[in-house]
């Protein structure tokens, strides 16, 4: 029987570290908007043996081969203790990780739940490590003659959360279709527009990040979810991504978001490009004067006005009064929810009095810090 190597090498399998950055992950879509009940690890492994399957010749045995040495370069490895610390993490990739996968049928929908490399072989006397796909989860792999994702390998070497990945291969998803149906045709202006801007519930996205359990007050929400994601999606990746929150009555119904994309520079770092910085910038000044303008309808600014925590001046900073309608009022809401309106001006009246002066620099700040520390209190008072 031959070794792991010479297969590799009759297959021409193997990934060099060369092709690291050149890589591509072809995924259906149905794959991308699965849920991923796996931590990072186990996820960027699955994208990396991805980047190696040819659709156009797939692998035989459902099996592709990756080298260690460029496996540890994938994951920026270089401890002496690597190779425990990969053994671990395959272990658990085999144990634990799985895709929840729902797709719509004649008579209502299918869930099905798949383990997506059953098989990982390695030695210790050579370089290869042997990867084998699960036979359930290769139509979403080389099946891929409509409704599939491609993206660039290297943006998801970048990411160090499960949930930016979750989110640069949903953002993938919809950018691919507005370059498609761009360049292609077959969609109205707005359907395309919708593409570079897609719109997704809280419902949906607690469902596909699985954290339907997780992070209820929807500050955590916004932070982990969105807030970091994004900041690592648009350092790392050549996507520059805004979001906004739509509210439906007094709650969060959805997220919207805006994806531009970068060009490379001439340092092969990645650029935004002027005329996608130029429409996310109006959009944001649009966005921001918008959330303005129902700042100063709101009764709170009348409630922050009363208590001197907001003077008229004040009033006039645009930037401010987003800031408190987006991150300050909603939680306001809340708290009028559980207590009422005198609820609100009790806590106000209670803030004012301990004002500190540092929060003159950023009253929204201090206002949205105070709220956030009380409200805990209030719901287990309620409980």
């Amino acid at each position: 029987m031959s070794s792991i190597t010479e297969k590799a090498k009759n297959q021409k399998q193997v990934l060099t570290l060369n092709e690291l950055s050149k890589r591509k992950v072809v995924e259906h879509n149905s794959l991308i908007t699965s849920i991923a009940k796996m931590d990072k690890t186990p996820l960027k492994m699955f994208e990396l043996a991805v980047s190696c399957i040819n659709t156009e010749e797939p692998p035989k045995d459902n099996t592709v081969y990756l080298s260690k040495r460029d496996l540890f370069a994938f994951f920026k490895v270089s401890d002496n203790d690597k190779h425990s610390r990969f053994k671990e993490a395959v272990e658990k990739m085999q144990k634990t990780a799985y895709f929840q996968i729902k797709e719509v049928k004649e008579k209502g929908y299918e869930m099905t739940s798949i383990v997506p490399i059953p098989t990982v072989k390695w030695n210790s006397y050579n370089d290869e490590v042997l990867i084998r796909f699960n036979q359930d989860i290769m139509p979403y792999l080389i099946d891929l003659k409509k409704n599939f994702t491609q993206h660039a390998l290297s943006d998801i070497a970048e990411l160090n959360s499960k949930y930016s990945i979750i989110l640069y291969r949903w953002l993938s998803m919809n950018y691919n279709q507005y370059e498609h149906y761009s360049v292609k045709g077959g969609r109205r202006a707005e359907q395309v527009e919708s593409y570079r801007n897609p719109s997704i519930t809280v419902k949906e996205l607690r469902l596909m990040t699985d954290t339907v359990n997780e992070y209820k007050i929807m500050n955590d929400f916004t932070r982990w979810i969105l807030e970091k994601p994004l900041e690592e999606i648009n350092a790392h990746t050549h996507f520059n991504v805004s979001y906004e929150k739509v509210k439906k009555g007094r709650s969060i119904d959805s997220i919207q978001f805006h994806i531009g994309k970068k060009r490379m520079a001439d340092d092969n770092s990645y650029k935004l490009d002027d005329r996608a910085y130029q429409e996310d910038k109006a959009r944001k000044a649009e966005t921001e004067d918008k959330l303005a303008i129902e700042a100063m309808k709101s009764k709170y600014t009348r409630l922050l006005l009363d208590n001197m925590l907001l003077s008229p001046y004040e009033m006039t900073d645009t930037s401010l009064m987003a800031g408190l309608q987006a991150h300050v009022y909603p939680l306001y809401d809340e708290l009028k929810d559980l207590r009422g309106l005198k609820g609100v001006k009790d806590h106000l009246s209670y803030v004012a009095s301990k004002r500190e002066d540092y929060s003159k620099k950023n009253i929204a700040r201090y206002l949205k810090k105070a709220i956030e520390q009380y409200l805990p209190t209030v719901k287990r008072q309620e409980l």
